[in-house]
C-alpha cells in the first residue's frame, strides 16, 4: 500500500458515515475515485457510482457500501442523561464507557456511554441492554442538552479511529464495510493506472443504507440495470472465540478471499471467479449461506430482472464493534481478485445456465 492508498484509507474510515447520513464519505470516496473514472452517478439518497465507458450496453458492477452503524437519540431525561436507539445493528453490550460523537447542525458534541461504577453492582449486577444504556454529555439538565443542538433523531458515533497491530492487521470501527469502498476504490485505481480498456461499462458503487436492510443497492440496481454484480462484503473469522464452526463455517484471517454458496450467488460465475483465483494462484475460502447472503448480493440478484451476481467475502473478526480486525494482505488479495476477474470477463457475457 503506497502512500497515496493509505493516506485515503484513514481518511475513509476515521470519517462518521452513519446509515442514512453517509454524504461526507461519500464526498472522500469521490474525490479519491475521479480521476479514474469517466463520470459519475449520485442518487437521491446518496449512493455514489463511479463509471468507467458509460456508453457501453453492457454494465458491470462492483460494489460496497458505504455506511456505518450508529445509535439515534430517542429520549433525554430531565436530568439530561440520553437515552438510545439503534441505527443498523448497533451493539448494546459494548457500549459502557465508549466515548461518542454526536452529529448536530452546530457541529459535534463529545459525550460518553456512562455505567455505574463496580462498586454499587455486587449485589444487583445489571448486563447492559437499550433499556439502561445512556449517554452523558455533561449536561445540567434537558435545556442545556437542547442549547447544544441534541434532540430526537440526533445521531451518535463511535469515537475509535483506525489502528495497526502487529503491522500486519487494521483495526477500528466501520471497517463493515467501508474496507469494501477502500477495495473497489483501489481496483478502479489499477485499472486507470495499467491502462486497461475494458469491453464492457463499469460501474463502481458505493451504496447508502445496507445496514438497515440492503436499501440504498435495492435502489441503485433498478436505476443502473446492470448485467453483472460483483459484490464484496465482510465476512466473520470464525476462528475467533466463542464461534461454532459447525454452525458459521471455517474461516480465518489471513487465508484470502471468501468466496459464497447461495440461491442469491449466480454459480457459473462464481466458478468463473474460482477459476480466476485458481489461475492467478490466490488463494481463497469457501462459504456457505442457507436462503441468502445478507449483503448487497440478494439486492442485485432479486432486482426486477435478476443479475448475475456474486459475493466476494473480506474475513473480519468482532463484526460490529469498535475494533474490527482485517488482514492487510486478505485486503490486497481482494483487491487482485476483482481486478483480475473484471479483465476475465467479456462483452455481453451470458451467465445462464441454459441458452
Amino acid at each position: 500500500m503506497d502512500k497515496k492508498s493509505k493516506d485515503f484509507l484513514y481518511k475513509y474510515l476515521n470519517n462518521a458515515s452513519p446509515t442514512g447520513f453517509e454524504s461526507s464519505g461519500q464526498k472522500i470516496w469521490l474525490d479519491y475515485i475521479k480521476p479514474f473514472i469517466d463520470e459519475y452517478i449520485s442518487d437521491t439518497y446518496g449512493t455514489i457510482v463511479g463509471v468507467i465507458n458509460p456508453k457501453s450496453d453492457y454494465k458491470v458492477v462492483i460494489e460496497a457500501h458505504a455506511d456505518e452503524i450508529s445509535w439515534f437519540v430517542n429520549y433525554i431525561d430531565d436530568k439530561g442523561y440520553i437515552y438510545v436507539i439503534r441505527n443498523g445493528g448497533s451493539d448494546h453490550q459494548i457500549a459502557p464507557s465508549k466515548r461518542v460523537n454526536l452529529h448536530t447542525k452546530k457541529g459535534v458534541v463529545k459525550g460518553i456511554f456512562g455505567w455505574p461504577a463496580i462498586h454499587v453492582r455486587k449485589e444487583k449486577e445489571e448486563t447492559p441492554t437499550l433499556k439502561n444504556i445512556f449517554v452523558d454529555v455533561g449536561a445540567s439538565g434537558k435545556k442545556d442538552v437542547e442549547k447544544m443542538g441534541i434532540h430526537p433523531g440526533t445521531v451518535i458515533t463511535f469515537e475509535d479511529e483506525l489502528i495497526e497491530l502487529n503491522k500486519k492487521y487494521l483495526v477500528g470501527r466501520a471497517l463493515d464495510n467501508r474496507i469494501g469502498g477502500f477495495m473497489i476504490a483501489e481496483v478502479a485505481r489499477r485499472l486507470r493506472e495499467n491502462k486497461i480498456e475494458l469491453p464492457f461499462g463499469l460501474y463502481i458503487v458505493n451504496a447508502v443504507q445496507e445496514e438497515i436492510g440492503l436499501r440504498g443497492a435495492e435502489m441503485i440496481s433498478r436505476k443502473i440495470k446492470p448485467d453483472v454484480a460483483i459484490v464484496t462484503d465482510v465476512t466473520h473469522d470464525t476462528n475467533a472465540p466463542m464461534y461454532d464452526k459447525k454452525k458459521s463455517g471455517d474461516i480465518s484471517l489471513g487465508s484470502g478471499p471468501t468466496l459464497s454458496y447461495a440461491p442469491a450467488v449466480q454459480n457459473n460465475l462464481r466458478d468463473m471467479i474460482i477459476d480466476v483465483a485458481e489461475k492467478n494462484k490466490i488463494p481463497f475460502q469457501r462459504l456457505a449461506s442457507s436462503r441468502f447472503t445478507g449483503t448487497d448480493t440478494d439486492a442485485f440478484a432479486y432486482s426486477a430482472d435478476g443479475v448475475a451476481s456474486s459475493l466476494i467475502s473480506l474475513p473480519l473478526k468482532y463484526m460490529h464493534t469498535t475494533v474490527e480486525m482485517v488482514d492487510k494482505a486478505d485486503v490486497e488479495l481482494v483487491v487482485k481478485l476483482i481486478y483480475e476477474t473484471l479483465r476475465k470477463i467479456k462483452k455481453g457475457q451470458d451467465f445462464r445456465y441454459l441458452k
